[in-house]
């Protein structure tokens, strides 16, 4: 079964918050398939432990902001400020440090999950100016 509406929602809305916030190698990953306690992962990295918590702080912001608001079930290692875990039940967001992203590899761990895309809106803003040559 596929990620559902609602998580699709969530997640996105949670990968616009961090990527607002400056996170860098965003993946919104569909795991719906392969484990039945949630539907998609959003994993972000972030350069430092502050960052890392001002994109937890971000997420949780947007999130319970939706009309049907959405508040963390679990929340964990918000003290040590490396890999912060936020379970919304229908998605779980990872926002880790950039080293801790890279030795545990949870992209390579799903790697065979379907990826679900997701485009940084100030992106998409800031080539909608250019013209293509």
């Amino acid at each position: 079964m596929p990620v559902t509406e609602r998580a699709l929602e969530l997640a996105l809305t949670a990968a616009q918050a961090a990527a607002d916030k400056k996170a860098h190698d965003i993946s919104v990953i569909d795991v719906a398939d392969q484990i039945y306690i949630t539907d998609a992962f959003v994993i972000a990295s972030a350069s430092n432990e502050r960052q890392v918590i001002a994109i937890v702080d971000a997420i949780e912001e947007a999130l319970i902001n939706l009309p049907e608001k959405a508040k963390p079930v679990r929340r964990e290692g918000q003290n040590q400020g490396r890999w912060v875990l936020l379970d919304y039940v229908d998605i779980v967001v990872h926002v880790q440090h950039s080293e801790e992203r890279e030795f545990y590899a949870l992209d390579r761990l799903w790697k065979d999950c379907p990826i679900i895309p997701f485009v940084d809106r100030d992106m998409v803003d800031a080539t909608a100016g250019t013209e293509a040559p």
